[in-house]
């Protein structure tokens, strides 16, 4: 699935329908990661995983450090402890 990237937010649509996304506000040099959506028809595929994978890339790439306060971001960092480096 290819994304589509913008300051905060990483998304995929199809047409006018919203399938995935995250969202990340940038405040102060801090992403804080607050909201993951995968469309009901995208499940178990995997596709959330991918979006935490494209934010984190973007958040390092801009030199912030991460702040997730969505409960999937929470426990994405807790079973990727190579991405805790970002944690503020």
């Amino acid at each position: 699935m290819e994304f589509q990237v913008e300051t905060g937010r990483i998304f995929a649509a199809d047409g006018e329908k919203l399938l995935c996304e995250v969202t990340f506000p940038v405040r102060d040099g801090v992403a804080t990661i607050d909201h993951t959506f995968v469309d009901d028809s995208l499940r178990g595929q995997g596709i959330a995983g991918q979006l935490m994978e494209a934010a984190v890339a973007e958040i390092g790439k801009n030199g912030w450090k991460a702040h997730p306060t969505c409960s999937y971001a929470v426990k994405w960092f807790e079973k990727h402890p190579e991405a805790g480096g970002l944690l503020k």
